[in-house]
């Protein structure tokens, strides 16, 4: 009898569909995915964790601070040919005679632009220790990483077009959707104010698409990178440039993800090469409790 797959999960199994569909498009199935993500997980001495657990309450609603405000927003792409959504979160207090710099935050495959607001509360995470003053006022970005004219996140995720839509996402982001953002609100708009940073196929995407603009992006962070993260060698192929650019390069997953060897690549890689980083090994699989609790960490040590 098949087993039926999670919901969290079929994030993590499309994005390892991704890959088999660009080596056999006629071979994808849930099946093989499933196998991927089952892979033997091997731990280095290295793959420990950076930072402990959140504190217990880190996402939850406090009434005695001010609280920032999620907002929709549109616009219009020439990737697509449609007018698209994504949210945005102002933070508390937020007014147009302050500039603000901006974190680009991407979900996973199985998901959409309101994917973490539903699971991982990064408004009240955000708005928490902005109260506590241990994170700047930002502006973030939740968009909609699949850049096809049908964006739902409906029907099989293991579709080809449906995948590749993500890679397409690269030249939404930078030509249509950063150019909007920074028409509508009153942000920051130089690299040092910029940040990416996202879960699951959005870690993959974070990987390529800011390593691969680091004039565009200087602060990138990956939680459970998928599949879909290019190798090492052609995310950081000039090291010594990428050190001088990254403000800061932050990678997480948890040691129960069968999908670690993708982030431990590029941890490796980094270290061989003199890239400073964060690798932060946690104790959870590909899960929101990762993602919220990374999101924590990697917010605080953001446009500083």
């Amino acid at each position: 009898m098949k087993r039926s797959i999670p919901l969290l999960a079929l994030g993590l199994l499309a994005a390892t569909a991704t890959t088999l569909a660009q080596e056999n498009p006629e071979q994808v199935s849930d099946e093989r995915a499933r196998a991927n993500f089952a892979r033997p997980i091997e731990l280095a001495a290295d793959d420990v964790r950076a930072f402990p657990e959140p504190p217990e309450a880190f996402r939850t609603v406090r009434a005695d601070i001010a609280h920032g405000q999620v907002v929709p927003f549109e616009y219009d792409s020439t990737v697509t040919g449609t007018r698209r959504k994504a949210n945005v979160y102002l933070p508390p207090g937020y007014s147009a005679e302050k500039k603000y710099p901006v974190l680009y935050l991407l979900h996973g495959i199985g998901g959409d632009e309101n994917e973490w607001l539903s699971f991982a509360s990064p408004a009240v995470i955000l708005d928490n220790l902005i109260a506590d003053g241990k994170a700047v006022p930002m502006i973030v970005v939740l968009p909609n990483g699949r850049a096809m004219a049908d964006d739902r996140a409906i029907g099989n995720p293991f579709e080809p077009e449906k995948a590749a839509a993500f890679g397409k996402f690269e030249g939404d982001l930078l030509d249509c959707l950063i150019p909007a953002i920074e028409a509508k609100f009153s942000v920051l708009t130089d690299r040092a104010h910029r940040g990416i940073a996202g879960l699951s196929m959005g870690g993959g995407q974070t990987f390529n698409f800011g390593l691969g603009h680091l004039d565009t992006f200087a602060w990138v962070g990956a939680f459970s990178a998928a599949p879909n993260t290019k190798p090492p060698a052609l995310l950081l192929p000039d090291p010594a440039a990428a050190t001088k650019q990254l403000k800061l390069l932050y990678i997480s997953c948890g040691n129960k993800d069968g999908l670690i060897n993708f982030s431990q690549a590029v941890h490796r890689y980094a270290k061989e090469h003199g890239v400073p980083h964060i690798w932060n090994v946690d104790d959870h699989n590909h899960d929101p409790n990762t993602w919220a609790s990374n999101l924590y960490h990697f917010s605080q040590r953001l446009f500083r």
